[in-house]
């Protein structure tokens, strides 16, 4: 055993004898000690599962949420790696985007399209698209309405391709469409652009 591993043990079982000798100079219950510290491991657990889960929690997670409409701007805190991801709404369904000013269309994945129910038919020729990993071929959609806080892109083109995986885009059509967009910080502001 390396001496930083016998350290560890030391100071867990430090952790462990104080507070159990505190109670026990205490002389407390042991019955009401253990139902006290139950319900300290279930709150604990609660709110542990709260956190790792807040994704999956739509409505009630919005204390948590990294976006936020502050007066006429969307705001938006850098995700843990290092990009911008926003709670958009496309026909009703909710997904959650890579804001990417570097992709120049907006594109879906076959299972955000086939959820938003998108046609994916309208034009007869793919488009063919230079993407970071090569050429990919994609299929033409338009959304009927796109929301991202408390911005509406109405009638937007997307592309379509099984290539991009599970991962959805906002390209640099959506942000054009704004009055402008910036980064402070660690924060993106959008601002809509007026009717």
């Amino acid at each position: 055993m390396s001496g930083d591993r016998v350290a560890d043990i030391v100071m867990y079982a430090l952790f462990l004898i104080l507070p159990v000798s505190a109670l026990l100079a205490r002389r407390v219950p042991l019955k009401r000690t253990m139902a006290m510290a139950l319900a300290w491991v279930a709150v604990f657990a609660v709110g542990l599962l709260i956190v790792s889960q807040q994704h999956r929690l739509s409505g009630i997670t919005s204390i948590f949420s990294d976006q936020q409409v502050q007066g006429s701007e969307t705001r938006i805190t850098m995700a843990e790696d290092g990009h911008f991801w926003a709670d958009v709404t496309i026909n009703g369904i909710g997904r959650r985007m890579l804001i990417d000013s570097g992709a120049t269309t907006t594109a879906l994945s076959a299972a955000t399209a086939a959820a938003a129910k998108l046609d994916t038919d309208e034009s007869p020729f793919p488009a063919v698209l230079n993407t970071a990993n090569g050429m990919v071929s994609a299929r033409t959609a338009t959304v009927a309405e796109l929301t991202v806080g408390n911005v509406t892109a109405r009638d937007f083109g997307v592309v379509v391709s099984p290539a991009f995986g599970d991962t959805d885009v906002l390209g640099m059509n959506f942000l054009s469409r704004l009055a402008s967009w910036r980064v402070e910080g660690k924060t993106l502001v959008l601002v809509p652009a007026t009717a």
